[in-house]
């Protein structure tokens, strides 16, 4: 009986398993492919500039292995896709202006840059840019500051006061619990692991990272200093004394237009269109209107090809995605677009702070032998550094936006080690072994001589051909990297002075030098890469990483999550990383 009861039990469990495993895949396929019904965009309409789902570059393309029929989707919801509707906007004749209504967004300030940069071009039209918010963060002010005319609510806030870095130190903690993080590295900037070593900041960190913030201010108060007619000195007194944080206060000092309820925004965007006090003017949303674009603009006759391939997120190892640079995906866009015929020059747009060491020297070896074939131009976004200044370094030409993150050039390795901790608790780990060197690291003994000096030997080695690579990619010496590297981090204003960098611009600037190197004139862009998955890979991931980490902050509260992410980031990083300070909490 219990036999059948057994079997009875086996079937049903198999049903289930069917089942779920049936409707989630329908479920799944259904949200991968998504709404194909064409946008209708009327005549005398506005675009809603709503970024509140806009966070990469490139929003990336998947194939599944085992679910063909999910391929071929393509997201449209990346920036330079939002980037080129605008473009594509400002000659519709059925757009008459752009709205940005409360808007907040999760890009960088270079990415807010690029995207401004977009804005700043559409009004060339003639046609009008409206912002309004009941309160403004700075990089929303930042982007904002392009409008016509700027809004905001009466009893709102306007937040203008420079900019700032908090980085957390640890070595206390680690005292107090007995947890060790040994630290091997090369680089008196290294600032990724200094806070494992010091109570407080150094005098290198502290210098290269007020160098740092002032070039990235500079850059960005310069801009709003340009659109809104007020003395880049006189906008350095504001941030000061914190003179624009009243609307009325805003107002007296020109940062903003008008003090006023939403309804009064938009019903001057009506008499802007001429559309009735009492009808709705006629509106689009940015990604909606972005989709409609990619589906419909570009011209597939034109034979010559500028591949764009996006490296973005942190390096690591394997197939990578839209969140993680990858070798598996790199290298096989690399490898196709240099073997395409048509691709006549290649732009990189790199966007990462670094990582795995191995991968970055992966992706740099691919992209020297495509540069024996075809030009390779970098675009750099937020970041570069570190690992991602790596797969830089050797392409023919590399452009940055002023406010940039790049350089970084050194390399650590961290080992968490926990014998004290253990010791308090009554562990002991005891080890047997044939040879002197076979048992590998443990955290629970402390760090030998011996294998600290194999590690050092390691990370020195790593050092010296990261520097070596930027050298002969800069064409500059070994002695001139060095002192130019160490760790250090530079906006990329300050990077064209030490020659990390060779131009400042954005996409638009590297694609029409990779034309130019590419000898077309005439010719469409190819986005890259397009991932490889398998169906346990979207499984793995769908709805539970966000509820865990909802579960977990609510239980241990924000601060002591980001703690909790940082001890498990670093127990993630395999290999010596060539990664820049990750710790470093831009306030924008």
């Amino acid at each position: 009986m219990k036999f059948l009861g057994n079997v009875l039990a086996t079937i049903v469990g198999l049903f289930v398993f069917t089942m779920v495993f049936f409707f989630g895949i329908l479920l799944i396929g259904a949200i991968a492919g998504g709404d194909n019904e064409e946008v209708e965009v009327k005549s005398n309409t506005v675009i809603n500039l709503d970024l509140s789902k806009i966070k990469h570059d490139y929003a990336g393309k998947t194939n599944y292995e085992d679910l063909t029929f999910l391929n071929g989707k393509e997201k449209h919801d990346g920036l330079f896709n939002i980037i080129d509707a605008i473009k594509n906007a400002k000659t519709d004749d059925d757009i008459k202006g752009i709205s940005i209504l409360n808007t907040t967004s999760d890009l960088g300030i270079a990415q807010t840059k690029a995207l401004r940069d977009a804005l700043e071009d559409f009004k060339k039209s003639g046609k009008f840019i409206y912002c309004y918010a009941d309160a403004y963060s700075q990089k929303d002010y930042y982007l904002g500051s392009v409008a016509n005319s700027i809004y905001i609510n009466p009893i709102g806030e306007l937040e203008f006061k420079g900019l700032s870095a908090d980085i957390m130190f640890f070595k206390d903690f680690e005292d107090k619990y007995g947890i060790k993080m040994e630290v091997i590295r090369h680089g008196k900037y290294k600032s990724a692991v200094e806070p494992f070593l010091e109570n407080k900041m150094s005098d290198a960190n502290r210098e290269q990272t007020t160098a740092l913030l002032n070039s990235l201010w500079n850059s960005i108060v310069t801009e709003i200093s340009k659109s809104r007619k007020v003395p880049v000195q006189h906008l350095n007194e504001i941030a000061n004394g914190l003179l624009a944080r009243t609307p009325e206060m805003a107002k007296a000092e020109k940062l903003v237009d008008k003090i006023a309820y939403e309804d009064v925004f938009h019903n001057d965007i009506k008499k802007a269109m001429k559309v009735a006090a009492d009808e709705d003017y006629n509106t689009v949303n940015i990604d909606d209107y972005a989709e409609r674009v990619a589906t419909i603009s570009k011209d597939y006759a034109t034979k010559d090809k500028i591949a764009i391939i996006y490296a973005q997120g942190e390096i690591g190892n394997g197939e990578g995605d839209v969140n993680v640079i990858g070798e598996g995906s790199m290298r096989r866009a690399l490898q196709e677009a240099r073997k395409d015929e048509e691709v006549k020059a290649i732009v990189l747009r790199i966007n990462s702070p670094g990582g795995n060491a191995m991968t970055s020297e992966l992706i740099w070896r691919e992209i020297e032998l495509t540069k024996k074939v075809k030009p390779v131009v970098v675009s750099m976004g937020d970041y570069a550094a570190s690992g991602g200044y790596y797969i830089a370094c050797n392409a023919n030409k590399i452009f940055a936006e002023a406010n940039t993150i790049t350089g970084s050039i050194g390399v650590f390795g961290v080992l968490p080690n926990f014998t004290e901790a253990a010791n308090k608790m009554g562990l002991n780990l005891e080890q047997v072994k044939t040879h002197e060197n076979a048992a590998a690291y443990t955290p629970f003994k402390p760090l030998d001589d011996k294998f600290r000096a194999f590690t050092q030997e390691s990370v020195e080695k790593i050092y010296g051909v990261f520097v070596n690579r930027v050298a002969a990619g800069r064409k500059l010496s070994f002695a001139q990297v060095d002192a130019i590297g160490q760790g250090r981090v530079w906006s990329g204003q300050d990077a064209i002075k030490i020659g990390l960098v060779d131009k400042i611009g954005g996409m638009d600037e590297a694609i029409a030098e990779a034309a130019k190197l590419g000898k077309t004139s005439k010719y469409r862009t190819q986005d890259y890469p397009e991932y490889e998955k398998k169906v346990e890979d979207i499984l793995a991931q769908f709805g539970l990483a966000q509820s865990k980490e909802s579960l977990i902050k609510e239980e241990i509260g924000e601060q002591n999550y980001q703690v909790l992410q940082h001890f498990k980031q670093l127990n993630n990083q395999k290999g010596v990383q060539a990664r820049m300070a990750y710790e470093i909490v831009l306030k924008y």
